[in-house]
């Protein structure tokens, strides 16, 4: 039995913005609970000490409380800036030059939306990575016990505010290289296949793009993905440049890809299901 909607979600609805903003935060939970364990074992094989120092097999879902309180609001931020600003250079660029929506320019497009997405969503996104990996590597027990020693171990606001957002750097650094492979390569992707079709994707085919491209995006970011890691566990902060010389002098350059193979593996399924899932609420919201 169909229920009528009242005008405000009905209105609501009706926003482009409002459904990439629900349709984000349903897929980046999904995905994230999901694939939890994965992440987790990325996580310890990146840890100083290696994999059976820091946790080994055991406890795999540590940290999932952060996780449930920061997922979706991260790829909500994430989408409502990367569909709004795509939205924005597309209609601009018709508007001026009469370009086409695909080839280079819509590629330029994707990659400044992707750029700009992930910087918003690493306003959430790093505090949450700080807390998690914390708790994944065994640090503490749990996520609320990381979150309360960060607040009773850094007695002014600025310290608070610098331990939650350590890593920022590295993360932003990592994440638009990643996007900026991801999603030009994804909406590439749709877009040949729409063109062979003569119509849109459906959501499967979305999520076998979404696999393929977040595969090989992350195979190249791994590097960046261990500095992230190192800097966020370190008992001291340093700098990015000193942590990449150290693991480099110390362990050899081989290590700048440990965990690489959980990490496409992660990355790969969760791109599926992420940009799957998106694709699949965004046309269900549509359709309400």
């Amino acid at each position: 039995m169909d229920f009528p909607q009242s005008p405000s979600t009905a209105s609501i609805l009706s926003s482009p913005y409002a459904r990439s903003l629900i349709a984000g935060g349903l897929a980046g939970t999904a995905v994230d609970l999901s694939l939890f364990p994965l992440d987790t074992l990325k996580t310890r094989l990146q840890s100083v000490g290696g994999f059976f120092a820091n946790g080994g097999w055991s406890g795999v879902y540590k940290g999932v409380g952060s996780v449930i309180a920061g997922s979706a609001p991260g790829a909500a931020l994430f989408f409502v800036t990367y569909e709004g600003v795509k939205s924005n250079l597309s209609a601009r660029r018709l508007e001026n030059k009469g370009q086409s929506t695909t080839g280079m320019s819509a590629a330029g497009d994707h990659m400044i939306a992707a750029s700009l997405g992930e910087v918003a969503a690493c306003a959430v996104r790093v505090p949450t990575e700080v807390v998690k990996q914390r708790t994944q590597a065994s640090q503490f027990p749990s996520s609320w016990a990381a979150l309360k020693h960060t607040f009773t171990a850094n007695k002014s606001v600025l310290r608070i505010w610098s331990e939650l957002y350590r890593g920022w750097g590295v993360t932003v650094m990592r994440e638009i290289p990643f996007t900026v492979i991801q999603f030009p390569l994804w909406e590439a992707m749709k877009a040949w296949r729409g063109r062979q079709k003569g119509g849109r994707v459906n959501p499967g085919e979305s999520a076998v793009f979404g696999s393929f491209s977040g595969a090989v995006a992350a195979a190249v970011t791994t590097p960046l993905d261990v500095l992230k890691t190192r800097l966020m566990l370190a008992k001291q902060k340093r700098s990015a440049l000193s942590t990449f010389q150290g693991i480099v002098k110390e362990e050899g350059a081989s290590a700048l890809f440990r965990g690489i193979g959980p990490r496409i593996l992660w990355i790969s399924i969760g791109g599926a299901i992420f940009l799957g899932a998106f694709d699949s609420a965004k046309a269900a919201l549509e359709n309400l």
